[in-house]
Protein backbone atom coordinates (compact mmCIF):
# COMPACT_ATOMS: atom_id res chain seq x y z
CA UNK A 1 0.00 0.00 0.00
CA UNK A 2 0.83 3.23 -0.73
CA UNK A 3 1.17 5.78 1.86
CA UNK A 4 -0.53 9.11 1.89
CA UNK A 5 2.42 10.77 1.62
CA UNK A 6 3.81 8.62 -1.61
CA UNK A 7 0.40 8.95 -2.89
CA UNK A 8 0.37 13.13 -2.89
CA UNK A 9 3.94 12.88 -3.75
CA UNK A 10 2.54 11.16 -7.38
CA UNK A 11 -0.21 13.23 -7.65
CA UNK A 12 1.75 16.40 -7.74
CA UNK A 13 4.53 14.79 -10.22
CA UNK A 14 1.49 13.98 -12.77
CA UNK A 15 0.11 17.10 -12.31
CA UNK A 16 3.49 18.59 -13.52
CA UNK A 17 3.47 16.59 -17.10
CA UNK A 18 0.55 18.71 -17.76
CA UNK A 19 -0.09 21.55 -20.03
CA UNK A 20 -4.12 21.53 -20.13
CA UNK A 21 -6.13 23.98 -18.84
CA UNK A 22 -7.53 22.21 -16.07
CA UNK A 23 -6.23 18.37 -14.65
CA UNK A 24 -6.96 16.35 -12.25
CA UNK A 25 -5.50 13.29 -10.76
CA UNK A 26 -6.70 10.42 -8.43
CA UNK A 27 -4.47 7.90 -6.99
CA UNK A 28 -6.33 4.97 -5.32
CA UNK A 29 -5.09 1.91 -3.80
CA UNK A 30 -6.79 -0.90 -2.59
CA UNK A 31 -5.52 -3.88 -1.00
CA UNK A 32 -8.33 -6.34 -0.25
CA UNK A 33 -8.40 -9.86 0.97
CA UNK A 34 -11.54 -12.48 1.19
CA UNK A 35 -11.86 -16.04 2.44
CA UNK A 36 -14.32 -17.76 1.37
CA UNK A 37 -15.91 -21.12 2.75
CA UNK A 38 -18.46 -23.85 2.00
CA UNK A 39 -19.42 -27.11 3.88
CA UNK A 40 -17.15 -26.39 6.91
CA UNK A 41 -14.16 -25.69 4.88
CA UNK A 42 -12.24 -22.70 3.71
CA UNK A 43 -12.06 -23.49 -0.14
CA UNK A 44 -10.96 -20.39 -1.39
CA UNK A 45 -8.14 -17.28 -0.03
CA UNK A 46 -7.66 -14.54 -2.77
CA UNK A 47 -6.07 -11.38 -1.96
CA UNK A 48 -5.14 -8.88 -4.03
CA UNK A 49 -3.25 -5.60 -4.24
CA UNK A 50 -3.48 -2.49 -6.65
CA UNK A 51 -2.74 1.50 -7.35
CA UNK A 52 -4.29 3.06 -10.15
CA UNK A 53 -3.56 7.08 -11.19
CA UNK A 54 -6.39 8.51 -13.40
CA UNK A 55 -6.11 11.98 -15.30
CA UNK A 56 -8.73 13.87 -16.33
CA UNK A 57 -7.46 16.83 -19.01
CA UNK A 58 -9.93 19.68 -19.80
CA UNK A 59 -8.91 21.39 -22.68
CA UNK A 60 -11.25 24.13 -24.02
CA UNK A 61 -14.29 22.74 -22.82
CA UNK A 62 -13.31 19.12 -23.58
CA UNK A 63 -12.60 16.41 -21.19
CA UNK A 64 -10.58 13.42 -21.45
CA UNK A 65 -9.95 10.35 -19.06
CA UNK A 66 -6.56 8.19 -19.27
CA UNK A 67 -5.70 5.77 -16.28
CA UNK A 68 -2.36 3.56 -15.79
CA UNK A 69 -1.48 2.00 -12.36
CA UNK A 70 2.31 2.21 -13.60
CA UNK A 71 3.99 4.43 -11.13
CA UNK A 72 7.11 5.20 -13.34
CA UNK A 73 7.34 8.87 -14.63
CA UNK A 74 7.23 7.73 -18.15
CA UNK A 75 4.15 6.27 -17.59
CA UNK A 76 2.47 8.97 -15.18
CA UNK A 77 3.78 11.21 -18.10
CA UNK A 78 2.11 9.12 -20.84
CA UNK A 79 -1.26 9.33 -19.30
CA UNK A 80 -1.19 12.58 -18.94
CA UNK A 81 -0.82 12.82 -22.58
CA UNK A 82 -3.26 10.54 -23.71
CA UNK A 83 -5.74 12.10 -21.52
CA UNK A 84 -4.82 15.65 -23.12
CA UNK A 85 -5.36 13.61 -26.80
CA UNK A 86 -8.77 12.62 -25.58
CA UNK A 87 -9.88 15.81 -25.32
CA UNK A 88 -9.69 16.67 -28.54
CA UNK A 89 -11.45 14.45 -29.79
CA UNK A 90 -14.45 15.15 -27.40
CA UNK A 91 -17.13 17.49 -27.56
CA UNK A 92 -17.55 20.94 -25.61
CA UNK A 93 -20.07 21.20 -23.16
CA UNK A 94 -21.14 24.58 -22.15
CA UNK A 95 -22.10 23.07 -18.85
CA UNK A 96 -18.84 22.28 -17.77
CA UNK A 97 -17.87 23.94 -14.83
CA UNK A 98 -14.17 24.93 -12.98
CA UNK A 99 -13.40 21.84 -10.89
CA UNK A 100 -13.59 22.33 -7.57
CA UNK A 101 -10.20 24.23 -5.43
CA UNK A 102 -11.09 22.06 -2.47
CA UNK A 103 -11.16 22.78 1.11
CA UNK A 104 -10.45 20.94 4.57
CA UNK A 105 -11.06 17.53 5.33
CA UNK A 106 -11.24 15.45 8.24
CA UNK A 107 -11.55 11.69 8.21
CA UNK A 108 -14.19 10.77 10.72
CA UNK A 109 -13.55 8.45 13.67
CA UNK A 110 -13.13 5.15 13.23
CA UNK A 111 -12.82 5.09 9.20
CA UNK A 112 -9.38 3.50 9.29
CA UNK A 113 -8.12 0.72 12.33
CA UNK A 114 -5.04 -0.75 11.72
CA UNK A 115 -5.62 -4.35 13.38
CA UNK A 116 -7.77 -4.13 9.85
CA UNK A 117 -5.05 -3.24 7.77
CA UNK A 118 -2.71 -5.74 9.56
CA UNK A 119 -5.34 -8.98 9.34
CA UNK A 120 -3.69 -11.77 7.74
CA UNK A 121 -5.84 -15.27 6.57
CA UNK A 122 -5.22 -16.23 10.04
CA UNK A 123 -7.52 -13.86 11.20
CA UNK A 124 -10.21 -15.07 8.68
CA UNK A 125 -9.72 -18.15 8.98
CA UNK A 126 -10.28 -17.83 12.79
CA UNK A 127 -13.71 -15.92 11.99
CA UNK A 128 -14.36 -18.93 9.49
CA UNK A 129 -13.54 -21.69 12.63
CA UNK A 130 -16.05 -19.99 14.54
CA UNK A 131 -18.71 -19.83 11.78
CA UNK A 132 -18.10 -23.87 11.54
CA UNK A 133 -18.26 -24.73 15.03
CA UNK A 134 -21.81 -23.10 15.57
CA UNK A 135 -22.59 -24.63 12.11
CA UNK A 136 -21.47 -28.53 13.48
CA UNK A 137 -23.51 -27.86 16.75
CA UNK A 138 -26.57 -27.04 15.11
CA UNK A 139 -25.71 -30.01 12.41
CA UNK A 140 -26.15 -27.64 9.68
CA UNK A 141 -23.82 -26.70 6.58
CA UNK A 142 -22.70 -23.33 5.99
CA UNK A 143 -21.47 -21.25 2.80
CA UNK A 144 -20.00 -17.30 3.04
CA UNK A 145 -16.84 -15.49 3.24
CA UNK A 146 -14.78 -13.38 5.58
CA UNK A 147 -13.13 -10.53 4.09
CA UNK A 148 -10.91 -7.20 4.93
CA UNK A 149 -9.68 -4.14 2.53
CA UNK A 150 -7.81 -1.37 3.07
CA UNK A 151 -8.10 1.41 0.76
CA UNK A 152 -6.28 4.86 0.46
CA UNK A 153 -7.52 7.87 -1.86
CA UNK A 154 -5.54 11.45 -3.04
CA UNK A 155 -7.18 13.76 -5.82
CA UNK A 156 -5.50 16.23 -6.77
CA UNK A 157 -5.98 19.04 -9.26
CA UNK A 158 -4.61 21.90 -10.64
CA UNK A 159 -6.70 24.83 -9.21
CA UNK A 160 -5.46 23.65 -5.84
CA UNK A 161 -7.55 20.76 -4.55
CA UNK A 162 -5.29 18.25 -2.48
CA UNK A 163 -7.23 16.21 -0.17
CA UNK A 164 -6.37 12.45 0.83
CA UNK A 165 -7.93 9.48 3.45
CA UNK A 166 -7.09 5.96 4.48
CA UNK A 167 -10.11 3.47 5.15
CA UNK A 168 -10.43 0.03 6.23
CA UNK A 169 -13.13 -2.63 5.85
CA UNK A 170 -14.09 -6.22 7.40
CA UNK A 171 -17.45 -7.63 6.49
CA UNK A 172 -18.68 -11.28 7.07
CA UNK A 173 -21.59 -13.16 5.33
CA UNK A 174 -22.92 -16.59 6.38
CA UNK A 175 -25.54 -19.19 5.07
CA UNK A 176 -26.89 -21.95 7.31
CA UNK A 177 -28.76 -24.05 5.52
CA UNK A 178 -30.67 -27.16 7.16
CA UNK A 179 -32.56 -29.94 5.40
CA UNK A 180 -35.84 -28.03 4.17
CA UNK A 181 -34.45 -24.46 5.45
CA UNK A 182 -31.65 -21.65 5.81
CA UNK A 183 -30.62 -18.57 7.62
CA UNK A 184 -28.65 -15.53 7.48
CA UNK A 185 -26.54 -13.65 9.18
CA UNK A 186 -23.87 -10.78 8.38
CA UNK A 187 -21.76 -7.98 9.71
CA UNK A 188 -19.87 -5.05 8.34
CA UNK A 189 -17.40 -2.45 10.79
CA UNK A 190 -14.65 -0.96 9.77
CA UNK A 191 -12.86 -2.86 12.74
CA UNK A 192 -12.06 -6.68 12.14
CA UNK A 193 -11.54 -7.21 15.50
CA UNK A 194 -15.47 -5.88 16.55
CA UNK A 195 -16.79 -8.68 14.50
CA UNK A 196 -17.88 -11.55 16.69
CA UNK A 197 -18.09 -14.46 14.38
CA UNK A 198 -19.46 -16.57 16.95
CA UNK A 199 -22.61 -14.73 17.37
CA UNK A 200 -23.00 -14.26 13.50
CA UNK A 201 -22.91 -17.66 12.86
CA UNK A 202 -25.20 -18.56 16.16
CA UNK A 203 -27.79 -15.72 14.41
CA UNK A 204 -27.81 -17.98 11.02
CA UNK A 205 -28.19 -21.29 12.73
CA UNK A 206 -31.25 -19.72 14.58
CA UNK A 207 -33.03 -18.43 11.29
CA UNK A 208 -32.31 -22.02 9.93
CA UNK A 209 -33.59 -23.46 12.87
CA UNK A 210 -36.89 -22.11 13.66
CA UNK A 211 -37.69 -21.93 10.16
CA UNK A 212 -37.65 -25.76 9.55
CA UNK A 213 -40.53 -27.30 7.88
CA UNK A 214 -41.82 -24.15 6.45
CA UNK A 215 -45.70 -23.66 5.13
CA UNK A 216 -47.03 -21.75 2.50
CA UNK A 217 -48.61 -18.86 2.50
CA UNK A 218 -50.65 -17.48 0.05
CA UNK A 219 -49.41 -14.30 -1.77
CA UNK A 220 -51.07 -10.64 -1.67
CA UNK A 221 -50.82 -7.74 0.45
CA UNK A 222 -48.86 -8.44 3.59
CA UNK A 223 -48.07 -6.21 6.81
CA UNK A 224 -43.89 -6.96 6.92
CA UNK A 225 -41.31 -6.56 9.19
CA UNK A 226 -37.89 -5.75 7.36
CA UNK A 227 -34.63 -6.37 8.74
CA UNK A 228 -31.71 -4.36 8.03
CA UNK A 229 -30.71 -6.49 5.38
CA UNK A 230 -33.39 -6.60 3.22
CA UNK A 231 -34.46 -2.70 3.92
CA UNK A 232 -31.13 -1.96 3.10
CA UNK A 233 -30.61 -3.56 -0.18
CA UNK A 234 -34.00 -2.32 -0.75
CA UNK A 235 -33.46 1.36 -0.13
CA UNK A 236 -30.23 0.97 -2.15
CA UNK A 237 -32.53 1.06 -5.49
CA UNK A 238 -33.78 4.40 -3.93
CA UNK A 239 -30.37 6.22 -3.47
CA UNK A 240 -29.97 6.84 -7.41
CA UNK A 241 -33.47 9.35 -7.03
CA UNK A 242 -31.62 11.40 -5.07
CA UNK A 243 -28.93 11.66 -7.82
CA UNK A 244 -28.55 15.66 -9.08
CA UNK A 245 -28.37 13.82 -12.44
CA UNK A 246 -31.63 11.70 -12.06
CA UNK A 247 -33.64 15.24 -10.65
CA UNK A 248 -32.12 17.05 -13.78
CA UNK A 249 -32.87 14.71 -16.34
CA UNK A 250 -36.50 13.71 -14.83
CA UNK A 251 -36.19 9.87 -13.81
CA UNK A 252 -36.08 10.69 -10.13
CA UNK A 253 -39.53 10.27 -8.17
CA UNK A 254 -38.82 14.07 -7.02
CA UNK A 255 -38.04 15.44 -10.53
CA UNK A 256 -40.86 17.08 -9.86
CA UNK A 257 -39.89 19.61 -7.51
CA UNK A 258 -38.37 20.12 -3.83
CA UNK A 259 -39.72 20.95 -0.92
CA UNK A 260 -41.88 18.90 -1.55
CA UNK A 261 -43.51 16.48 0.99
CA UNK A 262 -43.60 13.27 -0.64
CA UNK A 263 -43.77 10.72 2.52
CA UNK A 264 -44.85 10.78 6.66
CA UNK A 265 -43.34 13.06 9.21
CA UNK A 266 -41.65 9.49 10.49
CA UNK A 267 -39.28 9.06 7.04
CA UNK A 268 -35.92 10.93 7.71
CA UNK A 269 -33.21 10.22 5.14
CA UNK A 270 -29.71 11.18 5.06
CA UNK A 271 -25.97 10.82 3.30
CA UNK A 272 -23.75 10.59 6.38
CA UNK A 273 -20.17 9.90 5.69
CA UNK A 274 -18.84 10.00 9.10
CA UNK A 275 -22.02 7.78 11.01
CA UNK A 276 -20.27 5.82 13.58
CA UNK A 277 -21.65 2.49 11.94
CA UNK A 278 -19.87 3.70 8.99
CA UNK A 279 -17.10 6.30 8.42
CA UNK A 280 -15.57 6.71 5.43
CA UNK A 281 -14.49 9.32 2.95
CA UNK A 282 -14.59 12.97 3.78
CA UNK A 283 -14.34 14.58 0.73
CA UNK A 284 -15.62 13.07 -3.08
CA UNK A 285 -13.40 11.88 -6.50
CA UNK A 286 -12.88 15.70 -7.19
CA UNK A 287 -11.39 16.85 -3.88
CA UNK A 288 -14.63 18.68 -3.11
CA UNK A 289 -15.06 18.32 0.97
CA UNK A 290 -18.17 15.94 1.46
CA UNK A 291 -21.94 17.68 3.22
CA UNK A 292 -23.25 15.42 5.72
CA UNK A 293 -26.69 15.88 4.48
CA UNK A 294 -30.57 15.61 4.77
CA UNK A 295 -32.17 14.24 1.97
CA UNK A 296 -35.97 13.90 3.46
CA UNK A 297 -36.51 16.03 5.82
CA UNK A 298 -39.74 14.36 7.95
CA UNK A 299 -41.22 13.42 5.04
CA UNK A 300 -39.86 16.58 2.62
CA UNK A 301 -37.48 16.26 0.25
CA UNK A 302 -35.12 18.98 0.84
CA UNK A 303 -31.97 18.00 -1.29
CA UNK A 304 -30.38 15.97 -3.77
CA UNK A 305 -26.59 15.48 -4.04
CA UNK A 306 -24.22 17.02 -6.53
CA UNK A 307 -20.93 17.04 -7.94
CA UNK A 308 -19.01 20.56 -9.61
CA UNK A 309 -21.13 20.12 -12.64
CA UNK A 310 -24.53 19.75 -11.37
CA UNK A 311 -24.19 22.48 -9.07
CA UNK A 312 -22.89 24.49 -11.80
CA UNK A 313 -25.64 23.57 -13.88
CA UNK A 314 -28.79 23.36 -11.47
CA UNK A 315 -27.28 26.63 -9.28
CA UNK A 316 -27.41 24.24 -5.89
CA UNK A 317 -24.37 24.10 -4.22
CA UNK A 318 -21.46 21.48 -4.31
CA UNK A 319 -22.16 18.61 -1.72
CA UNK A 320 -19.40 17.12 -2.46
CA UNK A 321 -20.97 13.51 -4.19
CA UNK A 322 -18.50 12.84 -7.35
CA UNK A 323 -17.96 9.61 -8.71
CA UNK A 324 -14.38 9.23 -10.63
CA UNK A 325 -14.21 10.06 -14.17
CA UNK A 326 -15.54 9.20 -16.19
CA UNK A 327 -19.28 7.82 -15.09
CA UNK A 328 -22.19 8.05 -16.61
CA UNK A 329 -24.50 8.46 -13.05
CA UNK A 330 -23.66 11.84 -12.11
CA UNK A 331 -23.24 12.33 -8.60
CA UNK A 332 -24.23 9.50 -6.10
CA UNK A 333 -25.45 8.91 -2.33
CA UNK A 334 -23.12 6.63 -1.13
CA UNK A 335 -23.67 6.54 2.99
CA UNK A 336 -27.32 6.38 2.84
CA UNK A 337 -28.89 6.85 6.64
CA UNK A 338 -32.30 6.43 7.67
CA UNK A 339 -33.56 7.68 11.02
CA UNK A 340 -35.06 5.18 13.50
CA UNK A 341 -38.46 5.25 15.17
CA UNK A 342 -39.16 4.82 18.79
CA UNK A 343 -40.33 1.05 18.88
CA UNK A 344 -38.11 -1.75 19.29
CA UNK A 345 -37.61 -4.28 16.56
CA UNK A 346 -39.53 -6.25 19.03
CA UNK A 347 -42.29 -4.42 19.50
CA UNK A 348 -42.98 -4.19 15.85
CA UNK A 349 -43.01 -8.12 16.02
CA UNK A 350 -45.63 -8.31 19.23
CA UNK A 351 -47.90 -5.56 17.85
CA UNK A 352 -48.74 -7.39 14.58
CA UNK A 353 -51.91 -9.44 14.26
CA UNK A 354 -50.58 -11.23 11.10
CA UNK A 355 -47.33 -10.66 9.04
CA UNK A 356 -43.92 -11.99 7.78
CA UNK A 357 -40.98 -11.18 9.01
CA UNK A 358 -38.23 -11.23 5.98
CA UNK A 359 -34.36 -11.61 6.98
CA UNK A 360 -33.35 -10.86 3.28
CA UNK A 361 -34.14 -9.90 -0.38
CA UNK A 362 -32.59 -11.09 -3.37
CA UNK A 363 -32.20 -10.62 -6.98
CA UNK A 364 -33.78 -7.28 -6.84
CA UNK A 365 -34.89 -5.77 -10.40
CA UNK A 366 -36.05 -2.52 -11.24
CA UNK A 367 -39.56 -2.50 -12.76
CA UNK A 368 -40.40 1.03 -12.68
CA UNK A 369 -38.18 3.71 -12.33
CA UNK A 370 -39.85 6.48 -12.00
CA UNK A 371 -42.11 5.52 -9.21
CA UNK A 372 -39.45 3.06 -7.75
CA UNK A 373 -41.29 -0.39 -8.34
CA UNK A 374 -39.06 -2.96 -7.70
CA UNK A 375 -39.44 -7.16 -7.80
CA UNK A 376 -37.36 -9.81 -6.24
CA UNK A 377 -37.43 -13.00 -4.06
CA UNK A 378 -37.08 -13.46 0.12
CA UNK A 379 -34.55 -15.63 1.22
CA UNK A 380 -32.76 -17.33 3.71
CA UNK A 381 -35.19 -16.45 7.18
CA UNK A 382 -38.57 -15.85 5.96
CA UNK A 383 -41.24 -16.41 8.61
CA UNK A 384 -45.11 -15.88 9.38
CA UNK A 385 -45.86 -13.69 12.33
CA UNK A 386 -49.34 -14.39 14.17
CA UNK A 387 -50.83 -12.66 17.10
CA UNK A 388 -47.10 -11.17 18.10
CA UNK A 389 -45.49 -14.10 17.96
CA UNK A 390 -43.08 -15.93 14.84
CA UNK A 391 -44.68 -19.12 15.10
CA UNK A 392 -42.41 -20.60 11.80
CA UNK A 393 -40.95 -20.50 8.36
CA UNK A 394 -42.64 -20.04 5.32
CA UNK A 395 -41.92 -20.60 1.98
CA UNK A 396 -40.10 -17.60 0.39
CA UNK A 397 -42.27 -14.90 -1.84
CA UNK A 398 -41.46 -12.89 -5.24
CA UNK A 399 -43.02 -9.27 -4.53
CA UNK A 400 -43.69 -6.37 -6.80
CA UNK A 401 -43.24 -3.06 -4.73
CA UNK A 402 -43.15 0.51 -4.91
CA UNK A 403 -40.40 1.68 -2.82
CA UNK A 404 -42.25 4.78 -2.41
CA UNK A 405 -45.19 3.13 -1.44
CA UNK A 406 -43.63 1.22 1.50
CA UNK A 407 -41.79 4.17 2.72
CA UNK A 408 -45.36 6.12 3.13
CA UNK A 409 -46.55 2.84 5.19
CA UNK A 410 -43.72 2.60 7.51
CA UNK A 411 -42.77 2.33 11.09
CA UNK A 412 -39.54 2.45 12.34
CA UNK A 413 -38.02 0.31 14.49
CA UNK A 414 -35.41 2.46 17.02
CA UNK A 415 -32.27 0.50 16.06
CA UNK A 416 -29.84 1.34 13.48
CA UNK A 417 -27.84 -1.30 11.80
CA UNK A 418 -24.94 -0.80 8.54
CA UNK A 419 -25.73 -3.46 5.74
CA UNK A 420 -23.63 -3.39 2.97
CA UNK A 421 -24.41 -3.43 -0.93
CA UNK A 422 -23.14 -2.49 -4.75
CA UNK A 423 -20.64 -0.10 -3.98
CA UNK A 424 -22.56 1.62 -1.29
CA UNK A 425 -22.87 1.65 2.50
CA UNK A 426 -26.34 1.95 4.27
CA UNK A 427 -27.10 2.60 7.84
CA UNK A 428 -30.94 1.35 8.28
CA UNK A 429 -33.41 0.16 11.26
CA UNK A 430 -35.63 -2.21 11.26
CA UNK A 431 -38.95 -1.33 9.45
CA UNK A 432 -42.46 -2.60 9.36
CA UNK A 433 -44.68 -1.92 6.32
CA UNK A 434 -47.95 -2.64 5.67
CA UNK A 435 -49.90 -3.99 2.41
CA UNK A 436 -46.42 -4.91 0.69
CA UNK A 437 -47.34 -6.46 -2.42
CA UNK A 438 -46.45 -10.50 -2.64
CA UNK A 439 -47.24 -11.86 -6.34
CA UNK A 440 -46.27 -15.28 -6.25
CA UNK A 441 -44.57 -18.22 -3.47
CA UNK A 442 -41.71 -20.54 -4.22
CA UNK A 443 -41.59 -24.75 -3.54
CA UNK A 444 -38.91 -23.78 -1.17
Amino acid sequence: MLSKDDREAIARRTLSYSNADTTEVLVATEHSALTRFTHGISNQNVASANALISVRAIVDGQIGVAATNHLDDASLEDAVKRAIALAALAPSDPDLAPLPSGGPVEAPPGAYVAATAAADPFVRAKICDAIFDEAERAGFWSAGFAATATNGYTVANTRGALASFDGTDASVNVKMTAQDSSGFAEAYTTNVEAIDAAAIGHRACEKARTSVSPREVDPGHWTVILEPAAFGELMGYLTGHFSAQSFDEGSSFCSDGLDRSYFPENVTIGDDFAHPLAPGMPFDFEGQPKQRITLVDAGVVRNVVTDSYYAHKLNRPNTGHALPAPNAHGPQVLNLTVAPGTHSAQELVANTTRGLLITRFWYIRTVDPKRAIVTGMTRDGTFLIEHGRIVGGVHNLRFNQSILEALRHATFANDQHRTTQYGFSAVVPTVKIDGFNFTSTTEF
